[in-house]
């Protein structure tokens, strides 16, 4: 099941998603998660990880992270 990293900035409702498949895809979004979390971020950006059958289910059940512009990936 994938797994995926967000970065959503709540002030602006923009967003960065990556994308992690097969099957480490969990550990390797929460390794990313806080790969970023200890690089630092701004006071208004949330870092989540969440396994999800796919992005467009993960759009349904989240969709607070879905409003703004999507950022190109790192």
């Amino acid at each position: 099941m994938p797994s995926f990293v967000i970065e959503f900035n709540r002030r602006t409702r923009d967003r960065r998603v990556t994308e992690f498949n097969g099957p480490t895809s969990s550990r390797d979004a929460m390794r990313r998660r806080l790969e970023l979390e200890h690089a630092g971020r701004e006071k208004d950006v949330e870092i989540v990880a969440l396994t999800s059958g796919s992005l467009k289910m993960l759009k349904k059940t989240h969709a607070r992270y879905f409003t703004g512009r999507e950022l190109i990936s790192h």
